[in-house]
C-alpha cells in the first residue's frame, strides 16, 4: 500500500551553504498515522531573518543529533521508495535542503504549491499560511492537532505539516472537481511537472499587465527578457514564449 508523506523542514536561512535543523512530517496510509517532530544540530549558524520567521534559537538545538542520526531521517529513507508520494508546500526548497543530507528523492513528489497556482491561478497570493485564513483551516486545525498530538505553531516544521495536511484535503476536492474523470493524486503529481503559465507581470515596468498584452505592444521587451535575464524562472520563461508564439 503506497504511503503518503507530508513533510515540511526548518532550516538556518536560504543560502546554498544553509541547512535543516527541524524534521518534521506525517506519514499517511497504514493502519496509524507516524508522526516525526525532530530538532536536529549543524555547523552552519542560524541568520536571524530565519529566527525572526521560525523562532528556534541556537540554543535549542545545541548538543542535538546530525540530521542524517535522527530517527526521522532514517525512517525517511526506509519510505523512499517510487510507490510511496512525497507531499511538500513548495518542494524544491524542501528537497534541495534534503539533497544536502545526501537524500535524494525517488517518491513521487506533489508540490501543492505549484498544485494550486495551477488550479487557482487567480488567488492574491499561494503561500500555505494565506490558505490556513481563506480557507478557515485555522478553525479545524486544533482538532486535528489534538488528534496528532501536534501543536500548532506558524512557520514550525511540524505545525505547517498539519495545516498543509488540512489544506491538502481541500487541494485534492479542487483538482477532482477540475478533472473529474483523473485520479485526483496522479492528477496533482501531474500538474507538479506541468509549467505554470503566468498570465500577469508581478513585478517590472509592466507590473500588472497581462504577459498576452505585453506580447501584443512590447514584444522586444519579452524577447530581451529571455536573452538577458539568467534567474528567470522556467514557468516565466515558459509562459514568454507561449504568448510570443515560440
Amino acid at each position: 500500500m503506497a504511503k503518503y508523506i507530508i513533510l515540511d523542514t526548518e532550516t538556518t536561512g536560504t543560502d546554498e551553504t544553509d541547512r535543516i535543523i527541524q524534521l518534521g512530517y506525517v506519514v499517511l496510509g497504514g493502519k496509524e498515522i507516524e508522526v516525526y517532530n525532530e530538532f536536529c544540530s549543524t555547523d552552519v549558524p542560524i541568520h536571524f531573518a530565519a529566527m525572526e520567521v521560525h523562532g528556534i534559537t541556537p540554543e535549542m538545538i545545541e548538543g542535538k543529533e546530525k540530521c542524517t542520526d535522527l530517527p526521522a531521517y532514517k525512517r525517511l529513507l526506509e519510505l523512499n521508495t517510487p510507490q510511496n508520494y512525497m507531499i511538500i508546500h513548495n518542494a524544491p526548497f524542501d528537497l534541495k535542503m534534503l539533497e544536502k543530507e545526501g537524500f535524494n528523492v525517488q517518491m513521487k513528489v506533489i508540490d501543492t504549491l505549484r498544485v494550486a497556482k495551477h488550479i487557482m491561478p487567480d488567488e492574491d497570493a499561494h503561500r500555505l499560511q494565506y490558505f490556513r485564513y481563506k480557507m478557515d483551516l485555522y478553525k479545524e486545525e486544533q482538532k486535528e492537532a489534538d488528534a496528532l498530538g501536534i501543536e500548532v505553531k506558524a512557520h514550525d516544521a511540524i505545525g505547517d505539516v498539519l495545516v498543509l495536511k488540512l489544506f491538502l484535503s481541500k487541494l485534492r476536492k479542487a483538482v477532482q472537481e477540475q478533472f473529474p474523470e483523473e485520479n485526483p493524486v496522479e492528477k496533482m503529481v501531474d500538474l507538479t511537472n506541468t509549467p505554470i503559465l503566468v498570465k500577469t507581470f508581478r513585478f517590472g515596468k509592466h507590473k500588472g499587465k497581462t504577459l498576452e498584452e505585453v506580447a501584443r505592444e512590447d514584444a522586444g521587451y519579452l524577447r530581451w527578457m529571455l536573452k538577458n535575464m539568467e534567474n528567470l524562472d522556467d514557468d516565466m520563461r515558459y509562459s514568454i514564449n507561449y504568448y510570443l508564439g515560440n
